[in-house]
């Protein structure tokens, strides 16, 4: 019965967390970059993969607003998900192991069941936002069909009230996501832990570096608004760059 309830001790122990100075993220991009270049090969398949779902995904939502927006700010939401095989290549580097996005893959199914909960947590979020979008445009414009226009006009007077709603609403969950995201996936890859360990975790170091994350998040945001700016181009190298930064500050803040 002891070695039970030792086994259950062990089971839900929390993992140490660090503080980190407010700039610390740009160390963690840094060394990013050094990781990327590493293994670019393995590393820009990740980011031709999310490049290429992107394309088909702006492609289908193309003529509506309505979808369009609701990608482009989801692509933050499920973004971290999708960066898990990223993680292991860095971690199989780090253990002096073979690194390709085949052995990433395979490495990646080790813990997949965590990593799947999250990514169910990570959807449920994103279809939330789907929806909310879908109310916020039907009670601003009665049902009707909004088109590209509003992107150029969401500032002016007609369109100011349904930016302020939407945008605010895109933002609280996107911090949500943020806070729960922030280093439990790569945790999830590099450690044999539950995903409530690891969301727990990764909110208590959000928590514990307001400063740090804050920045860190605004370099995300910039960043995939460029990716997007290039019509997705820029996002083969910017996805796997700032994978590669994530499992830094993981490493970083995770002890």
């Amino acid at each position: 019965m002891d070695l039970h309830l030792h086994g259950l001790d062990d089971h839900f122990s929390m993992p140490e967390t660090g503080k980190v100075g407010a700039l610390r993220s740009f160390f963690w991009l840094k060394q990013g970059w050094i990781d990327f270049k590493a293994h670019p090969l393995p590393s820009l398949g990740y980011g031709v993969v999310i490049a290429l779902i992107g394309f088909l995904v702006m492609k289908i939502a193309a003529n509506y607003a309505y979808l369009s927006s609701t990608a482009i700010t989801g692509f933050l939401l499920l973004a971290p998900l999708g960066a898990a095989g990223i993680y292991e290549l860095t971690k199989e580097r780090e253990e002096g192991r073979e690194t390709s996005f085949a052995q990433s893959i395979r490495d990646l199914l080790r813990n997949v069941g965590q990593i799947a909960f999250m990514g169910v947590i990570l959807g449920f979020i994103a279809m939330c936002w789907e929806r909310i979008s879908a109310i916020l445009f039907a009670l601003f414009y009665g049902g009707e069909a909004v088109g590209m226009q509003f992107f150029t006009h969401a500032l002016t007077s007609e369109y100011l009230g349904f930016t302020f709603a939407w945008s605010r609403t895109g933002l609280v969950l996107d911090c949500v996501v943020f806070a729960i995201a922030a280093v439990s996936i790569p945790m999830l890859a590099d450690r044999e832990v539950d995903s409530i360990t690891a969301l727990v975790t990764s909110v208590r170091v959000v928590a514990e570096n307001i400063p740090a994350m804050l920045v860190w998040a605004a370099i995300i945001v910039v960043l995939t608004a460029i990716g997007f700016a290039t019509y997705l181009v820029g996002l083969v190298v910017i996805f796997p760059l700032l994978g590669h930064a994530t499992w830094c500050a993981y490493r970083d803040l995770v002890h």
